[in-house]
């Protein structure tokens, strides 16, 4: 059975932060063949979802606050478990800890355009033109609940 931490990257092990950036690179940058600066300021001031079976990280995103809105980012799951519905779960959790954290919370995300459905099916709705972000079409979207 997977397992699920929420925590500050502080928290997090030097083995953990490896393998949050090793997934990230496999997926943002080698298999979408995007290169860009990943590894951001905006790492060291958010809360990291992690989700592990077996000390494996499996899926992962992060979760950030500026201005009162609350930011779900870097939203990844291993290529060899996507079929087994890892993504809603981490955004799941990931909106259960923004709205624990503040009921009231406005929650936004950058979607690659070609997920616009799945952040549909969680509550999501665009706001806005897609844009480019690092060679890849986004679009903003804001939470508005099911």
């Amino acid at each position: 059975m997977a397992d699920c931490s929420i925590r500050p990257f502080t928290e997090l092990s030097a083995s953990e932060i490896n393998a949050v950036y090793r997934l990230r690179s496999e997926v943002f940058i080698v298999e979408q063949n995007c290169v860009y600066n990943d590894v951001d300021e905006i790492d060291l001031i958010s809360y990291h979802l992690l989700i592990k079976e077996g000390g494996l990280l499996l899926a992962y995103c992060r979760i950030y606050n500026i201005d009162k809105i609350y930011h779900i980012g870097r939203v990844v799951v291993k290529k060899d478990k996507r079929q087994f519905g890892l993504g809603k779960i981490v955004m799941k959790e990931a909106l259960d800890y923004c709205k624990k954290e503040n009921s009231q919370a406005k929650i936004e995300i950058s979607a690659q355009s070609y997920l616009i459905r799945f952040y549909n099916e969680m509550g999501f709705k665009e706001e806005g033109e897609g844009y480019l972000e690092d060679g890849i079409t986004h679009v903003k979207m804001k939470f508005f609940e099911l």
